[in-house]
């Protein structure tokens, strides 16, 4: 009976673990604030920059979560004043992970900065293997000139 008895009292203490709720947002016991700021709710939020205008629940994160660009075509549409988009084409980390981007204006130079990223619901568990994606941007419209795009840090000249 006494053999019996301590691999049950141990199979309860881990179910009992097993079913605990943990709360990693609350201020700890000595008065510190919690290093991750608590979710704002459900409410939702602005739309996401360079995406759809549809507003998302997602809560905000810290910082910008990588994207795996595999190649970028510079399309010029045929009109006055020519029409820039570009097709980015990739790897997301997760199936969860949508792209995301911020593009800056032409500088002196003709240097249009397009910086691609991934946002992601920090709630959702999603499955960890690589999500292809293709995005078309709409840089703008471009009178004659030479410009480069700069996608994260890589070049591709382009001249209307």
């Amino acid at each position: 009976m006494r053999k019996a008895l301590i691999p049950l009292l141990l199979v309860l203490a881990v179910l009992a673990a097993g079913c605990w709720q943990l709360d990693f947002t609350s201020t700890p016991a000595g008065g510190d604030e919690p290093t991750t700021p608590a979710p704002g709710g459900d409410q939702p939020t602005a739309p996401a920059p360079g995406g759809d205008d549809q507003t998302t629940t997602t809560r905000p994160i810290a910082g910008r979560l990588p994207v795996f660009i595999d190649s970028v075509e510079v399309l010029l549409l045929e009109s006055w004043p020519v029409q820039v988009k570009a097709v980015v084409r990739g790897s997301l980390p997760t199936p969860c992970h949508f792209p995301a981007w911020e593009l800056g204006e032409p500088d002196a130079d003709g240097h249009i900065v397009l910086s691609v990223y991934s946002t992601v619901d920090l709630d959702q568990a999603c499955i960890q293997v690589l999500h292809p994606f293709e995005q078309t941007i709409d840089v703008g419209s471009f009178t004659s000139g030479s410009y480069v795009l700069v996608v994260n840090g890589v070049e591709y000249p382009f001249t209307i």
